[in-house]
């Protein structure tokens, strides 16, 4: 009973702390339904003057239909997470299995990447990829995801993999299995959880990204969704606020539908705490 009090006013405050968090969203959802005259002038969320063309608007887009642009961005962030699923899982395997020759040495370079800003590999990769001619292409944003970039989701597959008992290894082994069978039959299917959780980070890390299609990309058929809602806004004139704000929240429905689907699973390939099912 004494802990009673305690736990109300915890609740209170997480309460509370969700909705301030929350505000700006319902904010922006609420401001979606406004006339762009009206979004900064009537500080309150319900709407004076019900604008529903904002989304028709929207979509139409500036130049180029806003359609284009969510194609663009699940086509890049689906590449992006196949890549990941695939490269990061083998080279987790490797690190946490097998035996070779630097793999210490190959390990703590890894890791070491993890410290390393983004904006330090960004001109010898431009450089690179400007010599390939992926300028301007889709290539620079998901073909590095095929080779294991993400050192995150390595170290994340390889802390999951160490938990797993190494007696499946051994019986697979007096089965007949190679290593790469093992990998296939035996610890693939076990990294579900920590899979699930790659799948999701990969997915919203690459459908928000704006620095690196911003640097990439020039023609506007190849445009993302970040980039397509830069084009509603004119530093030297009117901006679409209202159209912007629409298609904002519209653009929030596949990584909310992701997130809230899988979102258990994010817990147990955090927790990395061994076999599962």
């Amino acid at each position: 009973m004494r802990t009673e009090p305690k736990r109300l006013l915890a609740h209170f405050a997480l309460i509370v702390v969700t909705l301030v968090m929350l505000y700006p969203l319902v904010w922006m959802v609420a401001s979606s339904f406004k006339p762009t005259d009206e979004i900064f002038s009537q500080p309150g969320l319900v709407p004076r003057h019900f604008e529903p063309s904002n989304y028709a608007e929207g979509w139409k887009g500036v130049s180029t239909a806003f359609s284009i642009f969510i194609e663009n961005s699940l086509f890049i962030s689906v590449a992006a997470i196949i890549g990941n699923v695939i490269s990061c899982s083998l080279a987790a395997y490797a690190f946490a299995r097998l035996n070779f020759i630097g793999r210490r040495i190959a390990y703590a370079t890894m890791l070491v990447t993890l410290m390393l800003p983004t904006h330090v590999t960004l001109v010898p990769q431009y450089i690179l990829f400007n010599k390939l001619g992926w300028v301007n292409t889709f290539y620079p944003l998901f073909v590095p995801h095929f080779f294991a970039v993400d050192a995150f989701f390595v170290l994340l597959m390889v802390q999951f993999i160490r938990s797993l008992p190494r007696e499946l290894d051994e019986a697979a082994r007096l089965d007949g299995c190679s290593p790469w069978k093992t990998y296939r039959y035996i610890v693939f299917p076990l990294l579900r959880p920590a899979l699930v959780t790659t799948v999701i980070f990969t997915f919203i890390w690459t459908y928000n990204d704006f620095f690196k299609q911003l640097i990439y990309l020039n023609d506007v058929q190849l445009f993302t969704v970040p980039l397509g809602l830069r084009q509603f806004l004119d530093s030297t004139g009117d901006s679409s606020w209202g159209p912007m704000l629409a298609m904002s929240t519209l653009a929030l429905v596949p990584p909310l539908v992701l997130f809230v689907t899988f979102q258990r699973k994010i817990v147990d390939g955090v927790a990395t705490s061994g076999l599962k099912g």
